[in-house]
């Protein structure tokens, strides 16, 4: 009978063992799912930041040559006003 005990004692020492262990695991699965879906957004937002910046430098680069075409009109007028 004592051997029954001890092996049911050790099955037990065992299990209790690989639920810990079993817990650690899934709690580090959970945090690295947690980790690899805020890399995944970071990334689009990143992504998504991008598209905009260059959407704006193109908009700013228009701008200025609008700038740069009404700032030769205004002269070329004035040129006329002196006439």
């Amino acid at each position: 009978m004592k051997d029954n005990e001890n092996d049911t004692s050790a099955i037990e020492v065992l299990t209790e063992q690989y639920k810990a262990d079993l817990s650690k695991y899934m709690e580090r699965e959970g945090m690295y799912i947690k980790t690899e879906n805020q890399l995944k957004a970071t990334k689009q937002i990143v992504i998504d930041m991008s598209s905009t910046i260059r959407q704006l430098k193109t908009e700013n680069d228009n701008f200025q040559a609008e700038i740069a075409r009404l700032n030769e009109e205004i002269q070329l007028l004035e040129l006329q006003m002196k006439k």
